[in-house]
């Protein structure tokens, strides 16, 4: 199968021309296996979206790793999972912030807490990152503190840094996160996307970059701004936010892939709509999917393979508790022969092993 993002090659001494990205796709011959995104770096052992993270993943051999985005008051594009940010960070224990705290509608969602959009980056700067699944990875939640929270054109010179260390190019995975949510408080997610890509010298389609988001509408924008690469993310229940009415259960026919094709390179489903699983719990089988993407056009990087139980079939799940490691090598495997062309995974090691080195 053959890869989205180029195998080496010069994200640390020119992103621009690194490599035949989507060129590739079309021409070169299949690459010999699929690649492993980290999924907010190693979130499995490191609090998600920092720089422990992210290096952690390298050193795993991740292939590229992914910031999800948000957005500052002052519009800066952060990593963070959510825009609500009392989970991921030390907000709550700031008495300067108490104040902040409130309920917003997000995506038709109450959520209360702290938000980036009523913080400055500057202010942002400020908090120290901690774990958001503590009972699950009490080995994560030790490392509380030791980060702060990284802004996009941080994560991206982490990367070129590793890259000129490495010698191989390591990848980026940017999601936008919730941009008609930002759309309605007057940040526009789209021109602030395109012009950090531009920044970053990934304002190509051979840039070492794939850029993610659950909504349609966005995608179709950056495709008028940008060159770069596009995933449209879907679930395996509801729809975009952008679309009242839409499910993603129809965008992942053979037709809907066939549209979806029209402004995205790739298709970023959930693992449960590559492969099914019988009543006992037990993998059985890959569904159409990849066949059915590959054979308009894109590729198919499914998400998100956890080693704990609780995220697991339960044919797959080992010991007594939620948080103890189950099988997940053997999910891997069967994405791997399914044929997709990567994988997001809390736990690039594991990816890494499963796929073979």
């Amino acid at each position: 199968m053959r890869s989205l993002i180029p195998s080496r090659r010069a994200f640390g001494t020119g992103l621009a021309a690194a490599g035949a990205l989507m060129a590739s796709a079309r021409t070169a011959a299949a690459s010999p296996r699929p690649q492993v995104v980290a999924h907010r770096g190693a979130s499995g052992y490191r609090p998600e979206h920092t720089a422990s993270a992210y290096l952690l993943a390298i050193a795993q051999g991740a292939d590229v790793i992914e910031p999800d985005l948000v957005l500052t008051k002052d519009g800066a594009l952060v990593a963070r999972h959510e825009n609500e940010i009392g989970g991921t960070t030390d907000v709550a224990s700031r008495p300067e912030f108490a104040g902040r705290r409130t309920a917003r509608d997000i995506d038709g969602e109450r959520v209360e807490g702290w938000f980036t959009e009523d913080f400055t980056l500057a202010e942002l700067k400020t908090l120290r990152a901690r774990e958001r699944l503590p009972q699950l990875r009490p080995g994560s939640a030790r490392h509380d503190g030791e980060d702060g929270v990284l802004t996009f054109a941080e994560v991206a010179a982490l990367a070129r840094r590793e890259s000129a260390r490495t010698g191989r190019t390591i990848g980026l995975c940017p999601e936008m996160k919730h941009p008609a949510h930002f759309r309605r408080l007057g940040l526009a997610f789209e021109p602030i996307m395109a012009a950090a890509l531009k920044a970053e010298g990934l304002d190509a389609a051979t840039a070492p970059v794939l850029v993610q988001c659950f909504e349609v509408g966005p995608l179709k924008t950056l495709s008028t701004l940008s060159k770069a690469p596009r995933v449209q993310l879907v679930s395996a229940e509801g729809g975009p936010a952008d679309l009242p009415g839409a499910r993603y259960a129809d965008m992942v026919t053979a037709e809907g892939l066939k549209a979806i094709a029209a402004y995205a390179q790739a298709v970023g489903p959930e693992w449960r709509q590559v492969l099914k699983v019988d009543g006992a719990g037990a993998l059985a089988g890959p569904t159409s999917l990849v066949a059915d993407a590959h054979a308009v056009g894109l590729k198919v990087f499914p998400w998100t393979v956890r080693a704990e139980n609780t995220f697991l079939p339960p044919a797959l799940r080992r010991g007594a508790t939620p948080a103890d490691h189950g099988d997940a090598a053997s999910l891997l495997t069967a994405l791997y022969a399914a044929g997709v062309d990567g994988v997001f995974c809390d736990f690039p090691d594991l990816a890494v092993a499963a796929r073979g080195g």
